[in-house]
């Protein structure tokens, strides 16, 4: 059991917030929603927050808070062994997602510099980026940059590394995010913006792209199923809420969400009617905020100002998701025995090592973001099957404080079946995507985004998994005792 725990609610809600706020909050977010009906897409956006993020982060909350176990260690608590090796797929998918995430935080970081220095907005954005891209040495650096200073927060432990940097950048990320969407309330241009936001255009519900592409929205960006929440709740104090805690953290995680779409969207519309702003937004992630962005910084008044808020912004979201995901690879080392300093190099070790392809070369990047990105909602299907196998009763005596009755029946019927449900209607629904994508290769396991990229990597570690699982399980209880 942890002998450190937060100082207190506030510290725990924001490394809460710092786990669950990244990139995808910022630079996802406001696209999908453009180009998914703007204002109609927050209906279900909101819906899915209850239906499938808040049960999972109340389950993933309960079970790090009882029993001060790391991912796996939990899941072998509670299944006596028989789905250890369960959890411990949940860690490696989520550190699978860190060891190219990191990657991602040197970008935001090297954009930050360069908005500081103004060499951003020096030449045309396309070209800034392909040159970082394709420098063959700078990607690789950001990436080592982020690393170190990741390892240099979780060194300083829990209270003096990840409380304090979560309680200096969280708030700051949300003052920032006023600060930048008061600024866009001032341009000329901005009232179309707004009303593609409010005015909600509710055909656009008719269509089932936009609930599964909201349901996607809220499975990634809330980290619920990622065992991240888990982790830091091995730091909760006993009378933290595991109720009312992922609530106030899937609330958080959305405001943090329409504060982007507040800032990007009315910035877009005042300088680019509504077709070209659905031709930018539909330019990608990476396209949106690294090319499409840069770019309109260079016409508005104050872009440089913009663009400095707005890279600082997005960088406090990318580490502070960063930090997150390396405790939970610290504490799965440290279940496996490891001292916590042994457990800290072997994460930063890897981190550096098995980020580097990703660092320097864009297909495998993609490669592993489409792999273990789709891998988070077979994470938080195995949490749903986790409570389905430690069954109502003891999850209302034993985790979570459910009065009975409707409490009790709603949290049944969210976990037991309509997560599972989800899980496999979005499943099917990327499979399809793929297939769409790539008709002639969708089975090739080394052909980018494929569903035969998924099967054999996923296949490779199940099958690895399984066959370690008494080992694993036996491990466990020896570093345990």
């Amino acid at each position: 059991m942890p002998s450190i725990t937060f100082r207190n609610r506030f510290g725990l809600i924001v490394a809460l917030l710092g786990m669950a706020v990244g990139t995808g909050n910022i630079w996802r977010f406001p696209r999908v929603m453009a180009a998914n009906g703007g204002g109609a897409f927050l209906i279900p956006w909101l819906l899915f927050l209850f239906l499938w993020s808040v049960p999972l982060l109340m389950v993933e909350f309960a079970c790090g808070q009882k029993l001060r176990r790391g991912v796996m260690s939990c899941f072998a608590a509670l299944s006596g062994g028989k789905y250890t090796w369960l959890g411990a797929f949940v860690v490696i998918c989520t550190l699978g997602i860190m060891f190219y995430y990191s990657v991602v935080t040197g970008w935001c970081l090297f954009y930050a510099a360069g908005s500081v220095s103004g060499d951003l907005l020096k030449v045309p954005a396309n070209v800034y980026w392909n040159s970082f891209l394709n420098s063959g040495y700078w990607p690789l650096v950001f990436h080592a940059l982020a690393v170190l200073a990741t390892t240099l927060v979780i060194v300083r432990g829990v209270r003096h590394g990840i409380e304090t940097v979560s309680c200096a950048l969280i708030p700051l990320l949300f003052l920032i995010l006023i600060l930048l969407a008061a600024y866009a309330f001032t341009l000329p241009g901005r009232v179309p913006g707004l009303e593609f936001i409010f005015n909600a255009d509710f055909s656009k519900l008719t269509h089932y792209r936009v609930w599964l592409e909201a349901l996607t929205q809220s499975a990634w960006s809330t980290g619920a199923g990622w065992g991240i929440a888990l982790t830091y709740a091995c730091y909760a104090r006993d009378n933290d809420d595991p109720v009312s805690t992922p609530f106030t953290t899937g609330l958080g995680n959305n405001s943090i969400e329409l504060l982007a779409v507040l800032v990007i969207v009315p910035t877009l519309f005042s300088f680019f009617p509504l077709n070209e702003v659905l031709e930018l937004t539909s330019s990608g992630n990476t396209g949106l905020t690294f090319i499409a962005l840069p770019g309109l910084f260079q016409q508005i008044p104050a872009g440089r100002v913009f663009a400095i808020l707005f890279f600082a912004c997005l960088f406090f979201a990318a580490f502070t998701s960063l930090i997150s995901m390396f405790e939970l690879g610290v504490c799965f080392f440290m279940d496996l025995g490891l001292t916590r300093k042994r457990a800290i190099t072997c994460v930063a070790i890897l981190s550096l090592l098995i980020g580097t392809p990703s660092a320097l070369r864009q297909s495998f990047f993609d490669n592993q973001d489409w792999v273990w990105g789709i891998g988070l909602l077979l994470s938080g299907f195995f949490f749903a099957v986790l409570m389905r196998h430690v069954g109502m009763e003891r999850i209302c005596r034993d985790l979570l404080p459910l009065r009975p009755g409707f409490e009790r029946g709603i949290f049944r019927v969210l976990v037991f079946w309509v997560i599972p449900l989800e899980f496999f209607v979005l499943i099917a629904w990327w499979f399809y995507q793929s297939v769409t994508w790539d008709p002639d290769r969708w089975w090739h396991p080394f052909a980018g985004l494929t569903i035969g990229a998924c099967l054999f990597q996923w296949g490779i570690l199940i099958v690895v998994l399984l066959f370690l699982n008494k080992r694993l399980s036996s491990r466990l209880e020896v570093s345990q005792t």
